[in-house]
């Protein structure tokens, strides 16, 4: 499976080059419109939290900072959970008509959203710059949670993308999955608020591993491995979630012509 796609990658490339800017395709800012909408949102956060409340830091941390570091790959997530889940049905034409493996149309989508979280690692990398934070080894984990939320986000939209063809719910399920996941992930608060009852719960998310594993880079000096018990969590919910979503898939896109 793995051979297959990393044979496809220049077509994946080039077809996500293609996605991301047809999204925008009409619109006078263009492609700007992808930067400036999360650019926004977080200095409204900032402003909010940091002008209005005057949040206080967090472990040590500038609180816009250590609010960031979470949201920018949660953002990453969403945008391309929701994005990937429609795949199939916004491509209806190459479903019908073309012969194609249709298990990279999700991670087409997902390369797309990457383009834009490419950019925010490096504000985010700026940000931390500005506030004379230093750039040391635990940097080289970047790459390394991104691949684990890109991996996740495969599995999950396999399922989700595949499935939407015949629950026609399922893409306004994900959107709200999505919205209620943002507050039921430590993104706005520290998981130390949560009693110790509920922490279980909250680390069951798979997206607390990658949020947290931002701040252990930027913020805490930690490596990934110095929690090995959710480690391995995580990676046995995503491995269970890749392979479930491509049987899945695969069962599921004889019939994706039938529906559509």
């Amino acid at each position: 499976m793995y051979l297959e796609f990393l044979k496809m990658k220049r077509l994946i490339v080039d077809l996500a080059k293609s996605d991301f800017k047809k999204r925008y395709l009409g619109s006078y800012f263009g492609a700007v419109w992808a930067f400036v909408q999360p650019l926004v949102t977080i200095l409204l956060f900032w402003f909010v939290f940091q002008v209005g409340f005057r949040s206080t830091p967090v472990d040590d941390a500038p609180f816009i900072l250590w609010l960031i570091c979470a949201m920018i790959p949660w953002n990453f997530f969403a945008e391309a959970f929701q994005t990937a889940t429609t795949s199939v049905t916004d491509n209806n034409f190459l479903v019908k008509k073309v012969v194609f493996k249709l298990e990279i149309l999700p991670i087409i989508r997902i390369c797309s959203s990457l383009f834009v979280h490419l950019f925010f690692l490096v504000f985010l990398i700026v940000m931390f710059a500005i506030y004379k934070y230093e750039i040391t080894v635990y940097y080289i984990q970047i790459f390394y949670y991104l691949i684990a939320t890109v991996l996740l986000v495969v599995g999950l939209s396999w399922i989700t993308s595949s499935v939407v063809l015949f629950f026609k719910d399922t893409a306004q399920i994900v959107s709200l999955l999505v919205q209620f996941g943002f507050w039921l992930t430590p993104i706005m608060y520290p998981l130390k608020m949560i009693p110790d009852k509920y922490v279980f719960f909250f680390k069951a998310n798979p997206m607390y591993y990658i949020t947290d594993g931002y701040r252990r880079i930027f913020i805490y000096r930690q490596w990934f491995w110095q929690d090995m018990k959710l480690t391995i969590y995580f990676w046995s919910f995503t491995l269970v979630t890749l392979v479930v979503g491509y049987f899945l898939y695969r069962k599921l896109k004889p019939h994706f012509a039938d529906v559509l």
